[in-house]
């Protein structure tokens, strides 16, 4: 993953332009924008490629360092030696906080499950979602499993096997503490915390569960085994960690105040400063994502639960490290890793706003089938809820303590709802072990039954 890092700059451009270029003054002036013509925030890296062959590249790339310099707002101290990180807002980052506003809040979640007249259905899907990121996230940290068979996993509740699944396993179980510390502030026993309840069991010798490194060995490398960053000194780790600590339990939500700072953004900030100081010998990155989604939960963006950054973070890991690169090579600049993640983020949002509407079809049309093939009466809430997720093909296995805590309903009524489907024929159970596993009916059969 090697990239070009930004040349020394001219420390008075102009002066070299009227001096050395007087010619080409409006071609250059053209650079005097912290964004190019297409709204991107380029690091030199990609910049270099894009300036024309009669242009001077490190001159003009002096030219957009200057307009930057002028607009970059100061956000806090990292590493050691301290160096401030700043940023500022680009189109990238207002589409998300737009999107972030509108469709992510605890208040705009309720009126989506409201809006629906059997909201169970949507709570039901949603739980499923809950799953996702955690599946995504241990994807992403090389875990070697399909989603399918991750959600068998956790939908069974069955103990994990082999590494791969434990890390599954504990990514959801850090995902769920992170919002039951909702209403928290951060703190060094959390980020503790945290760690062990997302890595313990796995390798407790290579993680160290809840523990911080005590040495300078840890590194972060790439595909090739090339150093890309080396963390601060442990030695003061501690010590740094309490200072962000104080930065992160500050309130920045006042929007009179110049340290405003949208908690959107100041999640994908405290993404980064763990993945940047990397306090774990392992499990850095698993952390970082469940602390951005910790603080988009403790400020009302309830929604985040269901969305996923990991899914679209794995798709292009490559660009995900980039991004981390691109900010430390060019005097922690945080634009570069904010900008990125807020690409990822309105994307996630869109999919989770058409995987709503979505859903709100899918309901309908399941409700007329329902009412032509006179199933609608014979079938409780529950049951039309479970078999709505069924025919949606969002789930194909359920089981008795999967229905339980999807329908937050005792194991009994659970299992009721599960062999009534079975004894209207529309689904089957088989053994597996000790647990039964019910599934729908096929769909011939189904329809041959009650005529659909």
């Amino acid at each position: 993953m090697s990239i070009k890092p930004p040349p020394k700059r001219h420390t008075n451009p102009f002066a070299a332009l009227i001096k050395d270029h007087p010619g080409q003054i409006g071609q250059y002036m053209e650079f005097n924008h912290p964004l190019d013509s297409k709204g991107r925030y380029l690091h030199y890296d990609s910049f270099r490629f894009k300036v024309g062959k009669d242009i001077d590249a490190t001159l003009a790339w002096s030219v957009v360092k200057s307009a930057r310099l002028n607009r970059l707002t100061p956000v806090l101290d990292l590493g050691e030696p301290s160096k401030m990180c700043s940023f500022l807002y680009t189109p990238a980052m207002h589409r998300a906080i737009s999107a972030c506003d509108q469709h992510t809040t605890t208040a705009a979640l309720e009126w989506m499950c409201s809006n629906i007249g059997e909201r169970k259905h949507l709570q039901y899907l949603l739980n499923d979602l809950v799953e996702d990121e955690a599946i995504s996230s241990s994807q992403l940290e090389g875990a070697a499993t399909t989603t399918k068979a991750a959600k068998d996993l956790l939908k069974r509740s069955r103990g994990p096997r082999t590494p791969d699944e434990k890390m599954i396993l504990g990514n959801y179980k850090m995902m769920n503490y992170a919002w039951e510390c909702r209403s928290k502030n951060l703190s060094l026993e959390m980020i503790f915390d945290l760690h062990q309840t997302g890595v313990e069991g796995i390798d407790d010798e290579r993680y160290q569960p809840g523990q911080f490194r005590n040495d300078d060995n840890v590194v972060v490398e790439d595909g090739d085994g090339s150093v890309v960053h080396q963390p601060p000194p442990a030695k003061t780790l501690e010590y740094r960690l309490e200072n962000i600590i104080a930065w992160v339990n500050t309130n920045h939500t006042d929007v009179n105040s110049q340290s405003y700072i949208h908690p959107l953004v100041k999640a994908i900030i405290i993404h980064f400063i763990i993945g940047f100081e990397h306090p774990f010998r392992d499990g850095n990155g698993r952390v970082a994502r469940a602390l951005f989604y910790w603080y988009l939960f403790k400020t009302g963006f309830g929604a985040f639960r269901y969305i996923t950054i990991s899914t679209l973070l794995k798709i292009a890991p490559i660009k995900y490290g980039k991004s981390y690169l691109y900010t430390e090579t060019d005097d922690m600049d945080l634009t570069y890793f904010i900008d990125y993640q807020c690409r990822v983020i309105s994307r996630a949002i869109r999919q989770f706003k058409s995987s709503y509407d979505e859903t709100v079809e899918k309901m309908n049309q399941f409700n007329t089938f329902l009412y032509e093939s006179g199933l609608y009466g014979k079938l409780s809430e529950k049951q039309r809820v479970v078999f709505n997720v069924a025919k949606s093909g969002t789930a194909q296995n359920f089981t008795i303590t999967n229905v339980k805590e999807n329908l937050g309903c005792a194991y009994n009524t659970a299992s009721t709802v599960l062999n009534g489907l079975v004894d209207l024929k529309l689904f089957v159970k088989h053994k597996v072990g000790n647990e039964w596993i019910f599934s729908m009916n096929d769909t011939n059969q189904i329809q041959k039954s009650w005529k659909a």
